[in-house]
């Protein structure tokens, strides 16, 4: 619901009797946010073709607020439908999507097969757009409407050599954001985090390591790489009352971003 005067900051980050949906909520990234959201006191479904070893929780006043884990493949329509029946048939509702699940190995965009490029097109464009469909379909239907977040990724804003594929469908779904902000308001409002670098578990898949993740996160203004917790904040903040004006929009959370490569290589101004 719209934040009113009367309404207190504490109490438009209490997320207590809200339900969220955080696909690949087990790890990485999706972890952070799973945890914030269960900080907040949100009810927390995540996803994923299988369960990690252990739910996302966190302790509130001496009790436990625990993830709830359903198997679902996003890229799989029926799986997918499933599970947004089983939140709706267990929990009556649905609040926060949050379209976080996607990635992309390193692949030669010269040389990679055809039927690659289609697989990282349907993970990070196709089914954030299919889920999307689904949650606003039981959204429009609340008397308070709901939130859509799509993760996205600085590949959006600059060159990404090596995943080129990834980089195109995460700069497709923030466009399909912005455009059905327009279609589904005034019930549902959809936003994209445009994330940075975010160290975690295998980021030496990346970067190498710890001298080499380090060196990269030298490379950002604000002297490091973000971490997981950093685009939950993000999230609680979208999916919150705060950001009730906020739709069709992007948010960006890259500690700066990164220094023109000329900065390093000119010879002006060197003093």
């Amino acid at each position: 619901m719209p934040i009113s005067q009367q309404t207190s900051l504490k109490d438009a980050i209490d997320f207590n009797g809200s339900v969220a949906l955080v696909t690949g909520g087990g790890k990485g990234v999706g972890l952070g946010i799973s945890l914030r959201l269960l900080e907040a006191g949100a009810t927390v479904y995540i996803c994923g073709r299988n369960a990690p070893d252990t739910l996302p929780s966190v302790e509130i006043d001496g009790v436990k607020n625990e993830a709830l884990f359903l198997s679902a493949d996003v890229r799989d329509i029926e799986q997918s439908q499933a599970m947004f029946d089983a939140i709706k048939q267990q929990s009556g509702r649905l609040d926060v999507l949050v379209n976080n699940a996607g990635g992309a190995p390193h692949a030669d965009a010269a040389t990679v097969s055809p039927r690659f490029s289609e697989s990282i097109i349907k993970l990070n464009l196709l089914a954030p757009i299919n889920m999307a469909q689904m949650a606003n379909a039981i959204m429009q239907g609340q008397d308070s409407g709901g939130s859509i977040i799509n993760i996205a990724s600085v590949s959006v804003i600059r060159p990404s050599p090596g995943t080129a594929a990834y980089g195109a469908a995460k700069a497709g779904i923030v466009n399909f954001c912005s455009s059905v902000a327009v279609e589904w308001a005034p019930k549902v409002r959809v936003n994209a985090i445009i994330a940075g670098l975010v160290r975690t578990e295998q980021s030496e898949l990346h970067y190498g390591d710890e001298a080499g993740i380090q060196a990269v996160g030298n490379t950002i203004p604000l002297g490091r790489m973000a971490n997981p917790q950093d685009i939950g904040d993000a999230c609680i903040y979208l999916a919150s009352p705060l950001s009730s004006y906020v739709s069709g929009s992007t948010v960006t959370v890259h500690g700066g971003g990164e220094a023109p490569a000329f900065l390093a290589a000119s010879t002006a101004n060197n003093d």
